[in-house]
């Protein structure tokens, strides 16, 4: 949220984020308001590098453009002083001469010459090779130039490259000289007047810009090199551009306004595989360890302040490795022992519910789309009065009525759900048949356990969390209104209620502490939806195996608007790029020319072979890619890196399941009668490059394992201290059986093992100290081959 934003009058406003210049999510609109309240979270993977993440305030225009209030820019190395904790920033102004993203290549060396009267002088040879990375001006690729300089205080000698047109990628390819007189060659006869001292105090700088045409040029930023730092060394380096020294700076940065933000930021330094297989092995052992809690896996969520930090890599780890599902029954085994009573089985923020519920969150958010976007959309789009508590009624509300209403959508969400049985992954049944298995032998007398065991999971932690906030689980781009989200917790705690089996009974119904919940449930008791939940409850806690649903009706996954490149060239053959609308469901691929209307193409999901990225080079353009089908390729732009790589694995998980898929494609265009990236002139020839998305029919996602591993590594790290202490408590366990001395020091660790537990640390310790001078030695190979100013 932020607060007391200026203009000091009531305004509609809404934030993005950007990386660098290049905005990848946007909020809502937020209407007549100075402190608006966004409360909106965004999840990414930021699929490039950049220098600065940004959130800029918008006034909304409706006729003008839209007008930048403020900023708050956050450089890249300061994201870890604030993640994990909510801070207040001020707004600081919006300046064109701070706003640079990219990076320029440069040559740089000194030679010695002798001039015409015998002395010896050093020319400086600078050669600017190319950019990438340069921002887009109204949202078109910019017509970039740049300025050559060597300053100093008494010279200021300027070259200009060419005018390169419509490119963020400028291949400049020019030289430019300049004369450097040293103070044992000065003469009053030279053609410089450089004082002794200057020689230290002069620069190159770089200066990089937009053509303007007919207005006034863009700065796009600038890079300086001191000339004393090239010595007499050549080197060429890639150097990130940097804003002007007198840019974003302005004594009224307190009058704008301040934005509130919680940021979560990680980056991890992944190296070869190889250097992971002795952590990997024994994380991957876990499930064999007797017992649960000696294992590596185990031990890592104990040291750990939040189990959260350890649950998400290593989740992903085991589901990457097929080793997920025999770990979850083993530590709900472990679980289960400190239940004592049925009711309350699986209800605390253990090690396996947390691992359940972050199971759930990767693999099934396929499931949730298929069986709830429908619904929630109607309901979001189209909402009806559902308020049924007394003291919330608004004058005029009909509570009959409203109750008819949430009865409506009650019903229709609870079929969805129960009817989907067919679409759950199979690895959510895998596990619920575990837990469900484990809980009846934990209780066998009480009949309903089985089924609460899965219930608790499935309605209570899956579905009826999607409901209540369904923009987290993207099935809708932004946090619903008030009164919508109202209606959706009441739906939400429906579906909780009806999916919890055995709390259908009158007996339960006295346990609401609502009397309105209570006077609302009276009328779900029949039978039909006890068994209901039964019948679904058995099905995805089955370990048969099920088939893609074969619905009636395809289900909407992905849309939005980007930019399409013509099947074929116009006859002018100047606008190729136009913009469309484009919808992804589980049967097909279409875009129209604008949202609801009738597709003008359409690409079957059986029919597309492959979904790759296309080079930039092809069309000078930015975040494109490829969805390659029967025909002619089609060639899409995206409006930021994040919705291209969002839509790349939206199509690659859509049509994974397809026998056709293509192992290698063409990374560039087929232009003027040849490929552009292996200058094969067929155009039906086989593709020069295998495709990255070439994964097997049964992967629900794409987890990258040495980068969960190097986490799980960092964590170790980062909590050695607790390692050791518990190393030293089960040493003092094994030798000394005796009352437990200093027991702070380990009694919140669970050792059910001494011995064991003993052995698995001393093997982590070990790998830990092997990985530590692994890192150590890239570090020193990577500062020692870093160039001055280099990125």
């Amino acid at each position: 949220d932020a607060k007391h934003l200026v203009p000091n009058k009531m305004r509609d406003f809404f934030c993005t984020i950007n990386l660098d210049q290049e905005e990848v999510f946007r909020t809502q609109v937020v209407e007549k308001s100075l402190s608006p309240y966004f409360g909106e979270e965004f999840y990414f993977e930021i699929p490039r590098t950049f220098q600065w993440l940004s959130f800029y305030i918008y006034d909304k225009s409706v006729l003008q453009k839209d007008l930048r209030i403020g900023k708050v820019s956050i450089k890249k190395e300061d994201l870890c002083n604030y993640t994990g904790k909510e801070n207040w920033f001020m707004l600081q102004p919006v300046d064109s001469n701070s706003e640079v993203q990219g990076k320029v290549h440069l040559e740089l060396k000194l030679n010695e010459l002798i001039t015409d009267n015998g002395s010896v002088c050093q020319q400086l040879v600078v050669h600017i090779k190319e950019c990438h990375g340069l921002p887009l001006i109204n949202g078109q690729n910019c017509d970039p130039y740049a300025t050559v300089s060597l300053v100093g205080p008494s010279r200021n000698d300027q070259k200009k490259t060419k005018v390169k047109k419509k490119t963020s990628n400028p291949q400049f390819n020019e030289t430019f000289y300049f004369e450097v007189t040293r103070s044992s060659s000065y003469t009053k006869k030279s053609q410089f007047q450089v004082e002794e001292e200057d020689i230290e105090k002069l620069e190159v700088r770089v200066d990089l810009w937009n053509n303007g045409n007919l207005v006034q040029d863009v700065f796009l930023g600038e890079i300086k090199v001191p000339v004393k730092v090239l010595r007499n060394d050549s080197f060429q380096a890639w150097y990130l551009l940097q804003p002007r020294e007198n840019g974003n700076k302005s004594s009224k940065t307190d009058d704008l306004g301040s934005l509130r933000l919680n940021i979560c930021y990680t980056e991890d330094c992944v190296l070869p595989s190889e250097y992971y297989a002795s952590l990997r092995n024994l994380l991957l052992k876990t499930s064999d360890v007797q017992p649960i809690s000696a294992s590596a896996a185990y031990i890592l969520s104990e040291v750990c302040r939040d189990k959260y930090d350890a649950v998400l890599p290593l989740v992903r780890l085991l589901l990457h490795h097929h080793k997920l599902v025999p770990f979850v029954a083993a530590v709900a085994e472990l679980d289960l022992k400190d239940t004592q009573e049925a009711n309350t089985i699986f209800r605390g923020n253990s090690l396996a519910t947390r691992c359940v519920d972050e199971m759930m969150k990767i693999v099934g958010k396929h499931y949730l789309k298929v069986t709830l976007k429908p619904v929630i959309d109607e309901i979001c789009e189209s909402p009806k009065p559902c308020e049924i508590d007394p003291i919330k009624l608004r004058e005029g509300d009909n509570v009959e009525i409203n109750m008819e209403n949430l009865r409506y959508y009650v019903d229709k969400v609870f079929r969805e759900i129960v009817r989907s049985s067919i679409s759950c992954p199979t690895v959510m049944c895998d596990v619920f048949y575990s837990l469900r298995h484990l809980a009846a032998k934990r209780f066998p007398n009480d009949p309903h356990v089985q089924y609460s065991a899965v219930s608790s999971f499935v309605f209570l932690r899956f579905f009826a969390v999607a409901v209540v906030s369904p923009h987290t689980f993207h099935l809708r781009p932004h946090h619903p209104d008030a009164q919508t989200s109202r209606t959706l917790t009441l739906i939400s705690k429906a579906i909780q209620t009806l999916g919890s089996w055995g709390s259908l009974t009158k007996s339960k119904l006295s346990s609401f502490k609502e009397t309105f919940m209570c006077e609302f449930f009276r009328t779900f008791q029949e039978e039909k939806f006890t068994e209901s939940v039964k019948k679904f409850l058995d099905d995805v806690s089955s370990t048969e195996s099920k088939e893609p649903s074969g619905m009636s009706e395809p289900v909407h996954l992905k849309e939005g608007e980007m930019y399409k490149r013509a099947q074929g060239r116009t006859r002018i053959g100047k606008k190729n790029f136009k913009k469309r609308w484009f919808c992804l469901t589980s049967r097909e691929f279409t875009y129209h020319k604008h949202q609801d209307k009738e597709p003008i193409f359409t690409i079957p999901i059986k029919n597309i072979l492959a979904v790759e990225k296309l080079d930039e080079s092809s069309f000078n353009k930015k975040n494109m890619f490829q969805v390659l089908h029967g025909e002619k390729p089609l060639y899409i732009q995206a409006n930021n890196c994040v919705e291209a790589s969002e839509w790349i694995e939206a199509l690659c998980r859509v049509t994974r399941c397809n026998q056709k898929r293509l192992s290698f494609y063409h990374p560039s265009a087929f232009l003027n009668g040849n490929w552009l990236c292996c200058k094969a002139t067929i155009e039906n020839t086989v593709g020069c490059a295998r495709c990255t998305a070439d994964v097997p029919a049964d992967t629900q996602i794409e987890i990258d394992g040495d980068r969960e591993t190097e986490r799980i590594y960092s964590l170790f790290t980062i909590n050695m201290s607790k390692l050791q202490k518990l190393e030293e408590a089960c040493g003092s366990i094994a030798v000394y059986q005796g009352p437990r001395k200093e027991p702070d020091d380990y009694s919140n660790f669970t050792i059910e093992d001494s011995v064991a537990t003993f052995h698995t640390l001393k093997q982590i310790i070990d790998i830990l100290e092997k990985l530590n001078e692994s890192h150590e030695k890239y570090q020193k190979k990577r500062s020692s081959s870093a160039k001055y100013g280099s990125e």
